[in-house]
């Protein structure tokens, strides 16, 4: 698979999150406010949440889109990996 102009903003969302989840892990196991805890773990799933959205999208936009645009598509094919991206959404 190609490369594409947002991988690298997204990896750098996961490595920010995976940031985020290694404090979270220090929190619980330093007994931190349960509060506090919660809330930087809602951050860590927002920023999943968000690269995960972007990754999906992209690949919409420049896989199957541009598949779809090709003389020579499998239509039927990228049908079939559009619906399979579409329960990760």
């Amino acid at each position: 698979m190609a490369e594409h102009q947002t991988h690298e903003d997204i990896v750098l969302r996961l490595k920010r999150a995976s940031g985020h989840l290694k404090r979270v892990i220090d929190m619980i196991e330093s007994r931190q406010p349960c509060a506090n805890t919660a809330q930087q773990l809602h951050a860590v799933i927002n920023a999943l949440t968000n690269a995960r959205k972007l990754f999906i999208q992209d690949h919409i936009e420049h896989c199957i889109q541009d598949g779809l645009t090709r003389s020579d598509a499998d239509v039927a094919a990228l049908i079939r990996e559009l619906n399979a991206l579409a329960k990760y959404l």
